[in-house]
């Protein structure tokens, strides 16, 4: 078997492990694993190409990860508030600035106020105005 595709296996086996956990780290490996077969078509020394495929690794987990990290959480903020900012939902507990609780999508997510916002009582109906984390924050209709 050619020296490439011994990278490129390694390389799909970082793809398949990374499809079933999504960590965005055997990615890293399967980036080095395909850049490494490339090379290895016209450069045949395996010690080499080791440690070619060893800093291809390296690299792609101290600078690549951390902007697709970043790539990725920015777009999932974005989904986020397109799917629940602005939707109107039922409080199913007293919501103040320091615990209560909404409904939405059959789903219990804790609620709060902003600071000197009027509580809300159970049983009203609140627009979802921002989140931060799984915390939504609301206010009265």
């Amino acid at each position: 078997m050619e020296l490439w595709m011994y990278f490129i296996i390694v390389a799909i086996i970082a793809i398949v492990i990374e499809i079933f956990s999504p960590t965005l780290f055997c990615i890293n490996f399967a980036f080095a694993g395909i850049i490494t077969a490339i090379v290895s078509i016209f450069w045949g020394d395996v010690y080499n190409l080791c440690i070619l495929f060893l800093f291809l690794s390296i690299f792609s987990i101290l600078i690549i990860k951390p902007i697709l990290s970043k790539l990725l959480k920015k777009e999932s903020h974005a989904d986020f508030n397109a799917q629940y900012i602005g939707k109107i939902v039922k409080s199913i507990e007293p919501i103040t600035e320091s615990s209560g609780a909404v409904t939405i999508y059959e789903e219990n997510w804790q609620a709060r106020i902003k600071a000197g916002a009027e509580e809300i009582p159970a049983g009203c109906d609140v627009k979802i105005i921002s989140n931060d984390s799984l915390i939504l924050y609301v206010e009265k209709i």
